[in-house]
Order: C-alpha cells, then sequence, then structure tokens
C-alpha cells in the first residue's frame, strides 16, 4: 500500500481524435517521438501528500500559462475525481500534488488537454497503490477532459489511455482491432486552431442524405477493421459531415490531403479538430513517403509543418521507470 511521499509518473501519448467517420466517437493513438527526441505526449508525476487536496506545483513545456487551479485543469479534476472515488472505496485520506510536462502543442488536434488528464490519473492510481486497471481509469480521466472540452468526449481519451484505436462513449470504452501493419502520419502545421472555433464551424444545418452517408463510412470502417479488410477500411476512411466544414479553417488542407492520397493512402482527414491531418498508410515506408509529401504541400501554402509517424496498434499511456524519458 502506498503512503503520503509515494510518487510515480506517467506518460499519455498524443492522439488523433474522430479518425474522419466517427466523430466524438473514434479515436487512435500516436505513440511517437518529436524531432527534439522527446516522446511526443504528456509525462504526469503525482505524488501523495497528508493535505485531502489536489495540488498543482507546476507545469512546464508550453510557452503559455495554463490554470493551476486543479479544478479548472484537466490533469487536476481528473485525479479529484478519482479521489474521491478511491477514499469513499477505501476509506483513505490524503490527497496528490502534480507536476505536469506538456509534450503536445495547444491546439494542434492532437488531444493534448486529453494527454494531462491520462496521464494524471494513471499517475496518481500508481501513487495510490494501483488499486484500477486502465479501463476503470477511463470515467476519471474523461471527467477531467470535459474542462477543456465542455462535454465527455472520449474519443482522444479512450486510444490515449488503452493504446491503438478505441470506439467510446460517455461511459464505455472499447478496443476495436487493427489490420497488421498499418501505419499513421499526422502532419501538424505551426497554425493554432482553438478547438471552440472549429466546433462553431460546425453549426449549421445537415440533409439526412449526409448523416446517412456518413453512417455509411462508418460502419464500413468498422467492419473493414472487424474483417482485417484494407480494401473496405480504404473506401469508407472519409468524412463527408465534419470536414466539409472545417477544412476551410486550415490554409493548404485540400493540397494536403490530396498529397497524401497521391502518395498511396487509404485515405486523409482532419485529426480531432485540427489543424494536424492525418493519413493510413500500408507499411512504414509509404507512411515516411506520404508525410513528406504532405509537409511539402503545406509548405506550399505558406506553412511550416512536421510528420509523425507512428503504427496504428501504438501503446497507450504507462506507467515510467525513474530512468525512462
Amino acid at each position: 500500500m502506498s503512503t503520503p511521499g509515494h510518487s510515480a509518473r506517467a506518460f499519455a501519448p498524443a492522439g488523433v481524435g474522430n479518425i474522419a467517420v466517427g466523430f466524438d466517437i473514434l479515436g487512435a493513438a500516436l505513440d511517437t517521438v518529436r524531432a527534439d527526441g522527446e516522446a511526443l505526449g504528456d509525462t504526469v508525476t503525482a505524488t501523495r501528500i497528508p493535505e485531502p487536496e489536489v495540488r498543482i506545483e507546476a507545469i512546464t513545456g508550453l510557452p503559455l500559462p495554463l490554470p493551476s487551479d486543479a479544478a479548472s485543469n484537466t490533469a487536476g479534476r481528473a485525479v479529484q475525481a478519482l479521489l474521491a472515488h478511491l477514499q469513499q472505496r477505501q476509506n483513505r485520506s490524503g490527497g496528490i500534488a502534480l507536476q505536469i510536462h506538456k509534450g503536445i502543442p495547444l491546439g494542434s488536434g492532437l488531444g493534448g488537454s486529453a494527454a494531462s488528464a491520462v496521464a494524471a490519473v494513471v499517475a496518481a492510481n500508481a501513487a495510490w497503490g494501483s488499486p484500477l486497471s486502465l479501463e476503470q481509469l477511463y470515467p476519471f480521466a474523461l471527467e477531467g477532459e470535459a474542462v477543456a472540452s465542455g462535454a465527455k468526449h472520449g474519443d482522444n481519451v479512450g486510444p490515449q489511455l488503452l493504446g491503438g484505436i478505441c470506439y467510446t462513449t460517455a461511459d464505455t470504452v472499447r478496443k476495436l482491432p487493427i489490420p497488421p501493419d498499418l501505419w499513421a502520419v499526422v502532419v501538424h502545421p505551426d497554425f493554432v486552431l482553438e478547438t471552440k472555433r472549429a466546433r462553431a464551424a460546425l453549426v449549421s444545418n445537415y440533409s439526412i442524405g449526409e448523416f446517412v452517408k456518413q453512417s455509411e463510412h462508418l460502419a464500413g470502417l468498422l467492419l473493414g477493421l472487424y474483417q482485417n479488410d484494407v480494401g473496405l477500411i480504404q473506401a469508407h476512411l472519409r468524412d463527408v459531415l465534419v470536414e466539409p466544414k472545417r477544412a476551410p479553417l486550415i490554409p493548404g488542407f485540400a493540397d494536403v490531403k490530396q498529397a497524401a492520397l497521391a502518395a498511396g493512402a487509404l485515405g486523409a482527414s482532419i485529426s480531432g479538430a485540427g489543424p494536424s491531418v492525418f493519413a493510413w498508410l500500408r507499411s512504414k515506408i509509404a507512411a515516411v513517403t506520404a508525410g513528406e509529401a504532405m509537409v511539402a504541400a503545406f509548405a506550399r501554402n505558406g506553412l511550416e509543418a512536421r510528420a509523425y509517424i507512428a503504427p496504428l496498434d501504438g501503446r497507450g499511456a504507462r506507467v515510467l521507470a525513474p530512468k525512462d524519458n
């Protein structure tokens, strides 16, 4: 059993929310490294303290300040929800102090707010003696993510917690099967697109036909995953509902998407709320090639960008040993 003063450190990778057809319900982990060699994700250290509170002691890694009040911070709120559950279940007192290191750019569409919440509950759970499994931590991380998104959307939380591709709702998370040797490339331009602005673009009228077509693509993608049918995945990895509304917010999006498809991508679309753009490829080599083409397309539209390559079956959150990065 852990005691006050016991610490644990955890990492949660970046994520690709929505996966084109699964707005707010599908997502994939993006377990890769940045150009500087650091993992692309958030790292949180949780230390048990005798005071019955969640305290944020430090936030590093970003040029802009984030809320240090626990209830207003995704990591802090997630741990508050977790401790309320654990204290009621175990009749133990005390609190948690958090140190948060942000490794995901703000407003990137790579799940930065969710990564902090996920890493925080994994670290706090470990500092408390690991009474819960990763799956059992899902509702508490979701509570934290709601601070940023305004609702319990698990499309980033689920895969960042469990890895791979996940189906998520407000109370359910399930990993989905992935055909072997599929890779993702995600290209992030030097451009900030606030989630609120991206969501505001969706306030519009939609036809029933658009919903039917999007449902067809969602069902086809899921069937392709379960049947190991790459052809089905390629036919249905496309967004006819959300992407058309958000594409104008991302300079050069059409060129970047076309560059990915011309390089052999099964499909390409907006990562989360954007402005990052993702594509799925049949091999690592193909993903590297597509990434180079997508970066060049952004450059033609006046934006510097960087590409991240990762297998679709990448890892989710994990507790780090002291020697780990």
